[in-house]
């Protein structure tokens, strides 16, 4: 704790009162900014980034908060967006690419398709676009059906039969 606190002194020479004392959560290295503009956090959001917090983070631990700064972990009484844990933004919020969106404002690192044959979520490797390949052959045999009813509907079905 006493590095830390040199270290805060060392970089930043001008603020002494913060880097004195005080429990303001993560201080300057472990604090990242996000990229929107800050608001308030939804009920929603909180409760997601709880259980985020207390389900995946490493860094967490119930009885004694968080591990690396040895003080009451920082994200559990977030309320408005700005700054978050830079581990938590790179490690646990990932893992849910839905509050990983509204958080960021962007699509996210990893953005969930629905199939068009099961209706089932799934993280796209390319421009995939079934969930599996029982799926992509499925929805193949009913594109090709859809193509040759239009193909006899467009030529009015001149087809000889003998």
């Amino acid at each position: 704790m006493l590095e830390r606190r040199a270290l805060r002194r060392h970089l930043l020479p001008g603020i002494t009162s913060f880097a004195e004392g005080g429990n303001f959560g993560p201080s300057w290295p472990e604090v990242k900014p996000m990229e929107t503009e800050s608001r308030e956090l939804t009920r929603d959001e909180r409760a997601a980034i709880r259980k985020l917090v207390m389900g995946m983070c490493a860094n967490y631990d119930p009885v004694c908060g968080c591990l690396p700064l040895d003080c009451p972990c920082y994200m559990l009484g977030k309320c408005w967006t700005g700054a978050f844990c830079k581990y938590f933004q790179n490690a646990v919020l990932p893992l849910n690419s839905a509050l990983e969106a509204e958080l960021t404002g962007s699509a996210g690192t990893a953005v969930q398709k629905i199939c068009p044959v099961c209706g089932a979520a799934y993280i796209p490797v390319t421009n995939q676009a079934y969930c599996s390949e029982a799926c992509r052959a499925v929805g193949q045999r009913e594109a090709d059906r859809r193509r040759q009813r239009r193909h006899r509907q467009n030529n009015g079905d001149k087809v000889s039969r003998s």
